[in-house]
């Protein structure tokens, strides 16, 4: 870790964390706040995939779907107007619905095939994003004078790397930079994640072998084909089994950096207090194992 004290830590005049975890936990919010406090560069990888690697894609995607209606055909065509996202760190809303949702094209679905097709370019995209990180620690700091920054990552991060891999290339690459740190859930937390997400489904990125087995067991359980598969009712379905999955390869990534419990972000209110806070976690971290 590039801070392995709570004095190197305190006594750093870069403070560089990234923070990871589920969604609703707080990695958000912490950045707003400390971005805020006025010497903090935030980071969004999930900004970064929209914006710069599956940018065109989305632009693209949405102009297909233009091109479909005559009006805005011969629009189009005749250049006279432009279609592009409005992609900010609070509305990423282009990218979960470039992403969408495998099942009947009637019901708001696409083919499996063209869904797993989107899904592997997501993985790529965050992928690169999460590389980019060191590239934009150096420009934040040559460019607007930052001395501070903060990696706000996306839930899927645990999708793509193996925290039990002691030379993981994309967690060494990231702790070298970074101190990474874990905003835990709860089970009150992950429950309420549940009832959200019943209420309101949206689409998310998976690894590819547990989609695979998801979209396999969903069709025998429900006795259906692909073409019958209800968009809504298979991401329901899948977004517990998906959580419980991604529990154990986000506690994996755990002994890379530090962890955070519910009770420790709820007590951070400023820049000040979140130092005391990572100071405090490096303090009670145990030694890594040999």
């Amino acid at each position: 870790m590039i801070y392995s004290t709570a004095a190197e830590w305190r006594d750093a005049p870069q403070k560089r964390v990234l923070f990871y975890g589920m969604s609703g936990l707080g990695k958000t919010h912490l950045s707003n706040m400390l971005r805020g406090a006025g010497d903090w560069f935030h980071y969004s990888i999930d900004y970064r995939i929209g914006t710069r690697y599956m940018g065109e894609l989305i632009a693209d995607n949405a102009k297909a779907h233009a091109m479909q209606v005559p009006f805005l055909r011969d629009l189009l065509l005749s250049d006279s107007i432009y279609i592009g996202s409005n992609i900010t760190f609070n509305n990423l809303a282009p990218v979960s619905t470039y992403l969408g949702k495998p099942g009947a094209p009637e019901r708001g679905g696409m083919p499996i095939g063209e869904y797993r097709t989107r899904q592997e370019q997501f993985r790529r995209a965050e992928i690169n994003a999460l590389g980019d990180t060191g590239y934009f620690i150096e420009r934040a700091a040559r460019l607007y004078g930052y001395p501070h920054f903060i990696c706000d990552t996306g839930g899927s991060i645990c999708e793509w790397v193996d925290g039990n891999d002691p030379a993981d290339p994309l967690l060494t690459e990231l702790s070298r930079h970074c101190l990474m740190v874990y905003l835990e859930g709860s089970k009150a937390h992950t429950a309420e994640l549940i009832r959200r997400f019943d209420r309101a489904p949206k689409p998310m990125a998976y690894q590819p072998e547990f989609l695979t087995d998801a979209w396999s067991a969903y069709l025998r359980e429900k006795g259906c084909t692909e073409s019958d598969v209800d968009p809504d009712g298979f991401i329901r379905w899948t977004y517990a089994r998906a959580l419980a999955h991604r529990k154990p390869r986000y506690e994996a990534m755990a002994p890379w950096g530090v962890t955070l419990t519910p009770r420790d972000v709820e007590a951070i209110t400023d820049a000040a207090s979140f130092t005391d806070a990572i100071a405090t976690a490096l303090e009670r971290r145990a030694p890594a194992p040999i």
